[in-house]
């Protein structure tokens, strides 16, 4: 081999190598390892009881029945919430921090929330883990229309290539699912419940009604249907531009406006994101939504006892 075929071929070999490089960004608190917990005492109609609900935020104790804010630089809000119904203070917690190896992992299940009034009057609800890159407005005032007190996503411009993280999944086993609003009879779902996952890149724009336009940059969302063990660095792509040709497209996961999420314009009033188009394939973000869900189908809907566990959420480019 001559030294120019020798040089042609390091070159080549160079390329490839660079070409194969990642970089992984792991997200803020995104490991697990930190929480803050929060103790909130119930009003005594409901039995007074002292409850504790769990944030991902820096290592602290928050006492007393005070509506949350992400602490120290926190990118992340739950389902855990504090209420507040006609001067009724009650708790719902669906996501908790959880032993894993030397560390810590997310839990998030699926219950049922009961509430009983004077020891008589008995409500139960179904309550979803979920855990989001964005924040909760407390308290909770009603049942009716509480994804308006979500604020879904945080202002982003890059362009990752994948979301990765650590996972584990725990399915209930039944065949359907049900509804169940605390107000209404329990009713039955079609369909097996699932554990989701959902990263939407937007490019978000505010009209002069301050309703919050978007398109949609890049996409990546998946489904967990089986019972499965720890698996470490599970890696999914983000696609981008207009996917709905790509034999990777799911729809139920995919499309346009899934998951009806709502966030907090300029004013910081609660707005439906209108997701109206697919952006060109090479367009700059200006938001990421990243969620974890224990149950698909909305808002009390689901099968007790579904569980997801995560660990480990970065993004890698």
């Amino acid at each position: 081999m001559n030294l120019k075929h020798f040089v042609a071929m390091f070159l080549a070999l160079s390329t490839l190598s660079v070409g194969a490089q990642e970089r992984v960004v792991p997200i803020k608190y995104g490991d697990m390892e930190q929480w803050v917990t929060r103790r909130i005492e119930e009003s005594g109609i409901i039995g007074g009881k002292t409850k504790l609900l769990y944030e991902l935020g820096p290592t602290k104790e928050i006492n007393g029945n005070i509506a949350y804010v992400n602490q120290g630089g926190s990118p992340w809000g739950n389902s855990n919430v504090m209420a507040k119904v006609v001067g009724i203070v009650k708790t719902n917690t669906s996501v908790y921090p959880e032993k894993r190896g030397n560390g810590q992992c997310a839990r998030l299940e699926t219950h049922i929330e009961s509430v009983k009034v004077l020891g008589m009057v008995n409500i139960t609800v179904l309550a979803s883990g979920s855990m989001f890159l964005g924040d909760m407005k407390e308290p909770i005032t009603g049942t009716k229309d509480g994804e308006k007190n979500l604020n879904s996503g945080v202002a982003f411009t890059e362009r990752p290539k994948a979301v990765r993280y650590d996972y584990k999944v725990k399915m209930s086993g039944e065949p359907n699912r049900i509804r169940q609003t605390g107000f209404s009879r329990k009713e039955t779902v079609p369909g097996q419940d699932c554990a989701i996952m959902t990263c939407l890149l937007q490019k978000r724009t505010e009209d002069a009604n301050g309703n919050i336009i978007a398109k949609r940059v890049g996409t990546a969302a998946v489904a967990y249907k089986r019972t499965s063990d720890w698996n470490n660095g599970a890696t999914y792509e983000i696609m981008y531009g207009d996917i709905t040709k790509s034999d990777k497209y799911n729809p139920e996961l995919m499309k346009l406006g899934v998951g009806g999420y709502y966030a907090r314009n300029s004013k910081g009033e609660s707005k439906l994101i209108q997701e109206v188009g697919w952006a060109s394939p090479d367009e700059q973000p200006t938001h990421l939504i990243l969620q974890f869900t224990s149950s698909i189908g909305g808002a009390f809907v689901g099968s007790p006892g579904n569980t997801l566990w995560i660990d480990n959420v970065c993004l890698v480019y």
